[in-house]
């Protein structure tokens, strides 16, 4: 890879989320209105607020960048605008890389203010510090920027990107232990979960709010995220098709 081409990549998608303004309401809003919304349907019950508040503050950002990062490549294909790119000397490494820290930029921004909502306007509490869950919820959105990537390989149209929403993604929420603890599931299904990499980036929220510090379960589900990222964006670099007729 180049750094060069990197940057350059990371700055044109930059200039295109700026003249994109729905797509930045889409990721810096949607999760703080859900997180809102939350808030409203466990009112009279802050204690079940406080339970699923933080791990649902990764997994909101997950969820968005997701949905915008699978679109937005896939329009890049259809448009033609990746196969005149391909054309220049820029290998997909670099483009993946250009498009991870274009969208890992705005992960923070996004997370950042989604948890400023929650901490001071919505009575949201961790025994963990709030700059760990920050740091857990952003990288877990940029895994749901890198899974994006991925899967917009396999859709030809902007339908079947959505599609892989609730294909690839409500399964991992079902199952990652927010809804139900893991080990009350069917067996196959508790082996399904330790595959998902939700179930890692859940556990891991969950962790650092309690306040557990630097365990060893920390440290190794928020070293399992960030390979599930860097394998994703590896797959994604591979399998990058030039373009989608």
């Amino acid at each position: 890879m180049h750094v060069s081409l990197t940057m350059a990549t990371a700055v044109r998608v930059f200039h295109q989320l700026r003249r994109d303004p729905r797509t930045v309401g889409l990721l810096v809003l949607v999760p703080a209105v859900l997180m809102v919304l939350l808030r409203w349907v466990f009112e009279g019950r802050q204690e079940v607020f406080q339970q699923v508040g933080v791990p649902l503050l990764g997994i909101f950002p997950l969820v968005s960048m997701f949905l915008v990062t699978s679109i937005t490549m896939l329009r890049e294909r259809t448009t033609g605008t990746l196969e005149r790119l391909m054309t220049m000397p820029i290998g997909r490494g670099d483009l993946l890389a250009g498009y991870a820290l274009a969208f890992a930029a705005v992960a923070a921004v996004q997370v950042v203010f989604v948890a400023a909502i929650a901490f001071w306007l919505l009575g949201l509490e961790a025994e963990g510090p709030a700059w760990g869950i920050v740091a857990l919820a952003t990288l877990n959105a940029v895994l749901g920027m890198a899974l994006g990537l991925f899967v917009s390989a396999f859709a030809r149209t902007e339908f079947q990107a959505v599609q892989f929403m609730p294909g690839f993604i409500i399964p991992q929420l079902l199952l990652c232990g927010l809804l139900a603890p893991r080990e009350s599931m069917a067996t196959v299904l508790e082996w399904f979960a330790v595959l998902l990499p939700m179930t890692y980036a859940y556990d891991a929220l969950v962790e650092v709010a309690a306040g557990s510090g630097a365990s060893f379960e920390l440290v190794r589900d928020t070293g399992l995220v960030l390979a599930f990222t860097v394998v994703a964006l590896a797959a994604g670099a591979a399998t990058l098709p030039r373009r989608t007729a």
